[in-house]
This record gives C-alpha cells, sequence and structure tokens, in this order.
C-alpha cells in the first residue's frame, strides 16, 4: 500500500522497517508528534505481512514484575481500546483469569496481586467457585483459586496495525509493501539511506522493527540485535457443543494454566490453546523465509511453521484434565508461530551510538507494542521517554552476553521459564560460570553460594561461616518464599563485619578509567557534584539527564590532574560518556581487567596498616579520599569509602594480581578473626546506612532530591547536565522513604505495594532484613508528606504487614563508625 502525504511534511525523514504491529504503532506516535515524514518499509504484502503480528493470539495481560513492562501494556490498552478498524474495537476487554492448581501457585498469585496493585492494575485473587462462574468450563475440582484481572483482554493486532496505519497516513505517512531491504548506508558514523530491492530511501532516522527478522537488520548496519527467535505452537479445535450458538469472538476471560505452560481465549464457538511446555524450538533469523519463498513452501507465512504433533501430545492431555469438554473433541487445526525472545525476555530499544540515527524497536510482543512505541517516538522526538526504559536499553547486554551461543541458550531458557514461578534472586542455570573474579578458586574453597548477574559469579554468603551462625541466639523464622536464596550465615557475616572485618568482592562493579586534558572539564559537566578537587580526592555523584533525572551514581576518583577511576553501574553508563565526550578525552572500561576487595569493619586498619608503608590513620588517609599504594607485593588504588557503614577500603588491583592481594590479606587477617562475606549479607548492611541502589532504588524517573540525594548536587556549580530542570522543579510530591517493618519476624522482598490509610499510595524498591536493627527494612516511593513514626502497611502475598516511616539514616547516623 502506497500513500502520499496530504500536507507538507515536518521533522527529519524517518525510514521505519517492519509494517507490524510495532512499526505502525510508531508511524502513529511519531506523526502524532509531528514528525510526518515517514515510510514505513514491509517486505510483505499489508495489511497482514507475515511476521509475529499477523498470527498473534492477541492476549494482553498486563501485570508483569517489571514495571516497564507493566506500563507498556497499560499504554497498549488504553490506545487499543480507543481505536477501531471497519466499525471494530481493537481491543476486547473480556479481563484475564490465572489459575492456580498448586498451592505454590496460588501463593504466586497473591505475589502477582501485589504487583498489579503497585503498579496501578485492577486485580483481585478469587475463589475456585468465583474461577468456575468465570470460566464454567473448568473441571473446578483442581483449581485452588485464581487472579482475574478485569482489565485485560485481546488485541485486535492486525485491526490495530491498520488503524495506526490509517491515522499516520493522514498525517503524511507512507507505508510501502513488498520492499525488501537490502543494505543501510551510512557516512561518518550516521545512517544515511535504506536500500531496497525496489530502490534507495535517504533518511535521517531508521528505525528496525522487524521482529525476528531484526539480527538480520542489525548485520547490515553492523549493530547486534541480541534477539533469538523461538517457535510456540498454537491450535484450535473443533466446535464445542457447550459454546454453540455463540456470536462474540470471545465472551469469557483469557486464561493462563500456568502450572501446565498454557493458555486458552475462544474463537467464537472454539477454543484456542498455546503451549510453552515443549522443548524450546530455535528458529535462525537468517534461514526463516521472506513471505513469497514461505508461501511457495507451502507455509501460510513466514512466523507459521507447521503444527509438531509429537510436541503437543502432553499438553493436550493437560487441557482435557483442565477442561472436560475438551475430550469430546480434537485439534482441528495447529501451527509453530515464531516470536523473539532476549537473554532476559525484555525488549531492545534505543539508538545505537556506533552508528547515530539508527534505532532499535525489537523482541516486543503485542502486548507491550502501543507502550514501546510510545517511548520509541518520545525518545526520538524529546530526547527521552515518558517510561523508565533502562531494563529495556540495548546497552545493557555485557560484550560477554552478546555471543550468538549465549543469545540463543538464554533466549530458550526464557521460553522454558515464561510461566514458571522465579524467585527475585533466582539465577538462570546456564551457561555458568561465565565471569569470574581472580579470588573465584578461594571463594568456592570456602563454600560461597554463588549467584549471577550481569554474567558474573557473586558469592552471596560462604558455609565456612556456618559455625558463626551458633554465636547469634535466635533469628526470626522465615516463609518458604523469603527463605530461598537466603542462608542464617548472611546475618552472621553481618555481624562480622560490624565487629571485627570482613573481605568483599566488589569486582562485579563497573570501573571506567578517564583521562585527558578536558577529563576534568567533562566530568564535572556531566555530573551534579563538584570534582573540581586536588587529586587524592573521591567523589559521590550523579549522572542526570536533561530533565533532572537521575540516569546512574558514581563515585569518581581524582587519580591525577588529569586521570580519574570512575565507579558506575551498566554498560549504558559508558555509553552516555562516550556520546557526551569531547575530543581529547578518551574513556575506557576496565573492569575486565582490574579486581576489587572491600575491606570493611572496626579492624580494618588493623589488617591493611600492617601490609603498607603509608599512614592508613584517619588524619593520614581521609574518608572519601584515594591513594595509590602497595598492599604487599601488591600495587593497589585504595579508596577509604564503604557502602556497609564501617571503617574500610575498596583495594583495587590488576586482575593478574587480584589472587595474591586476597591472599595477602586473608593470611594477615586470621589472627584477627576477618571472614570472607557475601552480598547478601552486604545489601543488609547498606540498607541500614541508606545507601541507594541506582536501577532499584532510582531510575531517571526520579530527581536527586525526591530520591534524597540532595547532597550530591552542588546548585551553586556554573552548569551541568540537569541543572535547569532541577532549577525550575517545585518541592517534590514524593520521596524515597525508609520503612521499618514492625514485626520483627517480618520480611518483604522489595516491589511490594505499601498502603497508607487503607490506600494504595507506592510501592517498594529494596528491602532486607537489618540483622544490626533486628527489623526488615524496606525502602518505598511515597508521598512526600509522611512524617517520621507515621504507619503504613505492605501487603506481602496478600497479608497487610505493619510497618513505621522510619528516620535515615537508620544506622550510626553521626557516621562515627565509618570516619575513626
Amino acid at each position: 500500500m502506497t500513500s502520499t502525504p496530504t500536507h507538507q511534511t515536518q521533522g527529519p525523514r524517518v525510514v521505519v522497517i517492519g509494517a507490524g504491529i510495532v512499526g505502525c504503532s510508531l508511524a502513529d506516535e511519531l506523526t502524532a508528534r509531528g514528525w510526518t515524514d515517514v515510510t514505513v518499509l514491509e517486505q510483505g504484502p499489508l495489511p497482514a505481512p507475515g511476521g509475529s503480528t499477523s498470527h498473534a493470539p492477541g492476549l494482553v495481560f498486563q501485570t508483569s514484575p517489571s514495571k516497564t513492562l507493566a506500563e507498556f501494556a497499560k499504554y497498549t490498552v488504553e490506545k487499543f481500546r480507543s481505536l477501531e478498524a471497519d466499525g471494530v474495537s481493537c481491543f476486547h476487554q473480556v479481563g484475564g483469569l490465572e489459575l492456580a492448581t498448586t498451592p505454590e501457585r496460588l501463593a504466586d498469585l497473591h505475589r502477582r496481586a501485589g504487583y498489579a496493585a503497585s503498579w496501578g492494575i485492577r486485580g483481585e485473587v478469587v475463589s475456585t467457585a468465583r474461577c468456575k462462574e468465570l470460566w464454567p468450563l473448568l473441571d473446578e475440582s483442581v483449581v485452588l483459586g485464581g487472579f482475574h484481572t478485569p482489565d485485560d483482554g485481546l488485541a485486535r493486532a492486525l485491526l490495530a496495525a491498520r488503524a495506526q496505519m490509517d491515522r499516520a497516513t493522514a498525517r503524511g505517512a507512507r507505508f510501502l509493501d513488498r520492499h525488501t531491504v537490502t543494505g543501510i548506508e551510512q557516512e561518518d558514523g550516521r545512517v544515511t539511506a535504506v536500500v531496497t530491492d525496489r530502490g534507495t530511501f535517504p533518511a535521517d532516522r531508521v528505525v528496525s522493527a522487524a521482529g525476528f527478522w531484526g539480527p538480520i537488520i542489525g548485520r547490515m548496519a553492523g549493530i547486534d540485535v541480541p534477539l533469538q527467535p523461538l517457535a510456540h505452537q498454537y491450535a484450535k479445535t473443533g466446535p464445542l457443543p457447550e459454546l454453540g450458538g455463540a456470536t462474540a469472538e470471545a465472551s469469557k476471560p483469557i486464561l493462563r494454566f500456568q502450572d501446565r505452560d498454557l493458555y486458552f481465549r475462544e474463537h467464537t464457538d472454539r477454543i484456542g490453546i498455546g503451549s510453552y511446555a515443549h522443548r524450546p524450538l530455535p528458529m535462525d533469523p537468517f534461514a526463516i523465509p521472506a513471505y513469497d519463498e514461505a508461501r511457495a513452501r507451502d507455509m501460510e507465512m513466514p512466523s507459521s511453521y507447521p503444527f509438531t504433533v509429537e510436541d503437543w501430545a502432553p499438553s493436550w492431555e493437560d487441557c482435557r484434565r483442565l477442561l472436560p469438554a475438551l475430550r469430546e473433541t480434537e485439534i482441528e487445526t495447529g501451527f509453530n508461530g515464531v516470536f523473539s525472545f532476549t537473554p532476559d525476555g525484555m525488549p531492545v530499544l534505543g539508538e545505537a551510538r556506533q552508528l547515530r540515527g539508527f534505532w532499535l524497536a525489537e523482541a516486543v510482543w503485542v502486548t507491550h507494542s502501543a507502550g514501546v512505541a510510545r517511548a520509541v517516538a518520545e525518545w526520538m522526538t524529546d530526547g527521552r521517554p515518558s517510561f523508565d526504559v533502562h531494563e529495556c536499553d540495548l546497552t545493557r547486554f555485557e560484550e560477554a552476553q552478546r555471543s550468538p551461543a549465549y543469545i540463543r541458550e538464554r533466549g530458550a531458557q526464557q521460553f522454558a521459564e515464561v510461566y514458571d514461578v522465579l524467585h527475585p534472586l533466582q539465577p538462570m542455570e546456564q551457561p555458568r560460570p561465565l565471569r569470574v573474579s581472580p579470588f573465584h578458586t578461594r571463594q568456592q574453597q570456602l563454600g560461597a553460594l554463588f549467584l549471577e548477574g550481569t554474567g558474573w559469579e557473586r558469592p552471596h554468603w560462604y558455609e565456612a561461616n556456618a559455625p558463626l551462625v551458633d554465636t547469634l541466639g535466635d533469628l526470626p523464622e522465615r516463609d518458604a518464599w523469603s527463605a530461598r536464596y537466603w542462608s542464617p550465615i548472611a546475618a552472621a557475616e553481618a555481624r562480622a563485619t560490624r565487629e571485627k572485618a570482613a573481605l568483599y568482592d566488589m569486582t562485579p562493579l563497573r570501573r571506567l578509567e578517564v583521562t585527558g586534558p578536558g577529563a576534568l572539564a567533562f566530568l564535572d559537566r556531566m555530573t551534579s557534584n563538584n570534582l573540581r578537587k586536588k587529586p587524592g580526592a573521591v567523589t559521590y555523584t550523579l549522572l542526570l539527564d536533561e530533565t533532572g533525572g537521575i540516569r546512574s551514581d558514581l563515585t569518581v576518583a581524582r587519580l591525577a590532574p588529569d586521570r580519574f577511576q570512575v565507579g558506575a553501574n551498566s554498560p549504558a553508563d559508558l555509553d552516555w560518556l562516550l556520546r557526551h565526550a569531547p575530543a581529547g578525552v578518551q574513556i575506557r572500561d576496565i573492569t575486565a581487567g582490574t579486581c576489587c576487595i572491600g575491606v570493611w569493619g572496626p579492624l580494618a586498619r588493623d589488617l591493611v596498616q600492617p601490609l603498607t608503608r603509608d599512614d592508613f590513620s584517619h588524619e593520614g588517609f581521609g574518608y572519601f579520599r584515594a591513594r595509590e599504594t602497595y598492599v604487599g607485593h601488591v600495587p593497589v588504588t585504595a579508596m577509604r569509602l564503604s557502602y556497609v557503614g564501617e571503617l574500610g577500603w575498596e583495594l583495587y588491583t590488576t586482575a593478574d594480581l587480584g589472587l595474591r592481594l586476597w591472599d595477602t590479606l586473608w593470611e594477615a587477617g586470621q589472627d584477627l578473626g576477618v571472614i570472607a562475606a557475601g552480598r547478601s549479607a552486604f545489601n543488609s548492611l547498606r540498607l541500614e546506612k541508606g545507601y541507594r541502589a541506582w536501577g532499584t532504588d532510582m531510575t531517571d524517573e526520579h530527581t536527586p532530591f525526591e530520591a534524597g540525594l540532595g547532597f550530591a548536587v552542588r546548585m551553586d556549580k556554573e552548569d551541568f547536565v540537569g541543572k535547569a530542570a532541577l532549577e525550575r522543579a517545585g518541592e517534590p510530591s514524593r520521596r524515597l522513604t525508609p520503612l521499618l517493618l514492625d514485626d520483627p519476624a517480618a520480611v518483604v522482598l522489595g516491589k511490594e505495594p505499601v498502603f497508607v490509610d487503607g490506600a494504595q499510595a507506592g510501592y517498594v524498591t529494596s528491602a532486607s532484613y537489618g540483622y544490626t536493627l533486628g527489623r526488615c527494612i524496606a525502602y518505598a516511593w511515597l508521598p512526600a508528606g509522611l512524617t517520621t513514626g507515621a504507619g503504613v502497611h505492605i501487603e506481602y502475598f496478600g497479608e497487610k504487614v505493619p510497618a513505621t516511616v522510619a528516620e535515615e539514616p537508620l544506622f550510626d547516623p553521626k557516621m562515627t563508625r565509618i570516619r575513626r
């Protein structure tokens, strides 16, 4: 379909590759914002070009552990409800019903109800009888309860694509089908055109919304797209007498039977069934046929592969057990539909720094399509999206997570775990180990329990410290959920850190080296705090965007006049700095070639001082200072920092000397009772001090003053990114608020809804038991007017747990333990 703009176009020339639901939604969002010179190219025929959109069953469940995905889905529902095509609504709001057939699943549904409340989605856990009312075909004898979400339903994806296509066309966009992209032209690091088999299209911006063909488009542009297509079984039954006479497409909620990896929806008098229960069926994106080639192979469309009956048989038995009416019918049609997975199950969005103007909007399901399109359109036109998209940022994967083998293996595992009950700390099982610190062997010898993050093996506690548990006295018993990936050893390690000293492996924390004659001016301009200090100074500061939102928090050590070591968070920090670095400033990620040990506790000085000739006294080596020195035979960069609220240092050295550094400290510490401690204790200790974790406690949705980080902002600086926005901002209406649970035995884990005066008012970010305080600590985003001592309730698995607003820092408010 070709359309000529009816009015003068505005904005840059944009070419969108792919006219599925994402491409059509993006064209609509861009043209609504005044960028009307938009061309959407599609290799197949319109309006059903044969990608994932063309076969999508259209289920939209808005609730997710991810706030970002939930917000994408909420916007998708809102938008599609407002759209019509041929007089038919693009969204059929029949609701959703998730079933529990095991006690574990029923508990998980209570947890999902908590997510829904946190993110502002209507939903409730309902009884077996109510499930039967909503779905009369159920065998209620196998159902323990359900989670009902009345605002969920069916997205009519092809109608929604057409409705948005028509709106975008009316504003000046054009949609060209039967155009196969064959190349991406570029010059001086910028995209300039898209080449097709029917001509070249000049472009200032190109967006790849090609779905499972995304890796092909990415390769043309020289950009990796970490996406793995997998096939997913979908079948339709024959007519059911129980649905005889039905005229509506569907009248009952979309149904999930997650204990058997199944979902169901009506097709008038038939039932459609999708299964994730079968073996993963990964597809090579470079081998998936184009539309005409697929038709030549007798395939209905490129995304629809032949139904593999052998994979279906076990699921069919499960279907008939849940819905006895199916025992009188058979599967009439079925296919294996292809759609996209990433290593972490999230979309891949953003502009590639290596090729300016080339954007990705990939690995997006219909559920999140309009929300993603809005975010990308805002990002392109306004410079940032109104959603927090750090979980979706294309830069988020480490280099070690971008290999084809990793993407294939982790993508397949994401498919297998779609409906699994997953603990927030649960690591993926393979491929492990991938990234290990130089101390890994010693940690294994101490019985470390490793969990994984960004590919790193991270000790959470050490079985060698189990004897210390006997000295603690009675600890509150934990429920089965919070006891997973937890051990009382963590309490012992926290206590040892408070009373003696402990070694913490801080190697996975990202380290950047920034050098050059303009390094100081550059970093001072990019961050919120004052970096114009003498060499040897360390500064906690923030990376803000132009709206004053917190992109990241950094620790910047000035090691020489033109050399800085920056403690950062994610690959996005490196990407952001590289995008803005002037000529003459070099930025290098030194994480892989270095390592770090945190030495913390009241005996930290007793441990380190005998190993160095330099003065490590408080007067000789002050807090937030850095020094290059030696510990034993090992050259180190020592920084007097503490994220656990105790005296100590971070000791950095090169990876080849890491093991020697560990052994030197370990041997010297034996007479002092020094132990190795893990991240479980670390998280407890840092929350007792109120130290924030970027990406969990705050993101670019939040300003420093909302997050309680105003001390890291110097408004008297001449200028810095975000300053103007902060000057315009009024008093915060919300704050990151510390809570202490009233019951010493109660715990929460994060993302639970918080209620004030009976009404949902916010949600928990970080939570951990404070072993020093004898209470669970929860930080939460809540209205700014709450005062210390105010009572609130946190909903944990359906139970309202009382908590009290506390004053921070909760532990050692005068900082006497750190500054000594």
